[in-house]
């Protein structure tokens, strides 16, 4: 049984040989494990085979992941079933008609510069008398009106409802956002892997702390009598400045962003976090229900907050253009400056700096405010991969 076992960690792509193979058999055999129970007449717990393969098998901790669903894969089965029995839901069905324009209907929209749109968007008001639904001029929904919520327009200003294409230069509702959950845990093993490249360990500070292999060498060369040796204890002195974008596009990302959250949280000693929604600008905040009351100014933090602090974005960068480059740009609130004059001064004030996007590496080139916020960071953007993350601790590190 186990050799197939064998052969299935190897399709999995673990670097696993025969000799560690040869060395699991040899625990089964020498009791390295024993039965679940006394009354079990050698039947062993499958949680002990679990941990006692992992630890003859993988050699390295960012194998853990495959290694699991290897192991699930070969012990557990994983299935993945698809029910097409169910009723397609109503609501899905409309929604995904209202968005089917045919390529002439595309075409003939067209976009309208910022400041055409924000007049524009005046007179609709004053004009309009009572509720719209579809058509291409009026504030309602659906339609391919440049206002309201539920249709289709290449940019435009969304009042209330959810946002479908991403291309709303401004929304015109109360949004409430969460904190991200720093005790996410499910699958940040990897993440942590990656993280530990940033850490650094020095000898600072008065706290002491044994030394083992000095008091060793110590009391073997006093004749065996004790001779302990202490030495200053080791701390983290990597300093991390963290800004996470929040609310909107980022909420499809939300579950891997709070395990890289997590992971980030438990790595680093010194750590200090912030929140923005789309892009920087002259505020940040802590605590997402309390963004309104509890302001923290920009230049107060940019001057709070020394050289040495290595500053990691984490955002999707994807928004209309206007919010990074036009004052006044953001969805939320007149910015009297651009969110491009203060990526720049918070990439000047710490050199020591990387963007980390969940969103697929794949879809970049298609969103061109990707590009603008790539070009503000001097290419330093870096997806949500395991790779990514590696890439992006080795540019904080150097």
């Amino acid at each position: 049984m186990l050799i197939n076992f064998f052969y299935t960690l190897r399709s999995a792509k673990l670097p696993v040989s025969v000799k560690e193979y040869l060395t699991l058999l040899e625990a089964l055999k020498m009791g390295v494990v024993g039965p679940a129970s006394a009354d079990d007449d050698g039947a062993y717990s499958l949680d002990d085979f679990y941990y006692l393969s992992r630890t003859t098998l993988v050699k390295d901790e960012k194998h853990f992941d495959k290694f699991d669903r290897a192991f699930a894969s070969y012990f557990k089965g994983v299935e993945m079933l698809a029910d097409f029995t169910k009723d397609v839901p109503l609501d899905w069905l409309r929604q995904t008609l209202e968005l089917n324009h045919t390529p002439e209907q595309t075409a003939a929209i067209e976009k309208m510069g910022w400041d055409e749109l924000m007049e524009t968007l005046k007179k609709r008001l004053e004009e309009q008398k009572e509720k719209h639904e579809g058509g291409s001029k009026w504030i309602g929904t659906g339609g391919t009106s440049p206002f309201g919520h539920g249709g289709y327009n290449p940019q435009g200003i969304r009042i209330g409802g959810a946002g479908k294409n991403k291309s709303a230069v401004k929304v015109w509702e109360q949004r409430a956002y969460k904190d991200y959950d720093d005790s996410q845990e499910l699958g940040t093993r990897n993440i942590k892997v990656a993280l530990r490249r940033l850490r650094k360990f020095a000898r600072v500070g008065h706290d002491m702390e044994l030394d083992l292999p000095d008091t060793i060498r110590s009391t073997a060369a006093n004749a065996g009598y004790l001779d302990i040796k202490m030495q200053p204890e080791r701390h983290n002195n990597v300093k991390v400045l963290l800004l996470m974008d929040v609310g909107g596009t980022m909420d499809e990302h939300v579950t891997r962003v709070e395990e890289l959250f997590s992971a980030v949280k438990s790595e680093l000693k010194h750590l200090e976090c912030y929140y923005f929604h789309n892009c920087v600008y002259d505020f940040m905040w802590k605590n997402n229900r309390r963004r309104f009351a509890e302001k923290f100014p920009t230049w107060d933090i940019i001057h709070k907050y020394n050289k040495d602090y290595k500053l990691i974005f984490v955002g999707d960068a994807t928004m209309s253009p206007y919010e990074i480059l036009q004052p006044g740009g953001s969805v939320e609130y007149n910015n009297e400056e651009a969110g491009a004059e203060w990526l720049q001064r918070l990439t000047h004030a710490f050199p020591q700096f990387a963007w980390i996007n969940p969103e697929p590496q794949g879809v970049w080139q298609y969103r061109q405010s990707i590009s603008v916020v790539q070009q503000l960071v001097s290419q330093r953007m870096y997806p949500l991969t395991l790779k990514g993350l590696e890439e992006a601790m080795r540019r904080l590190t150097q």
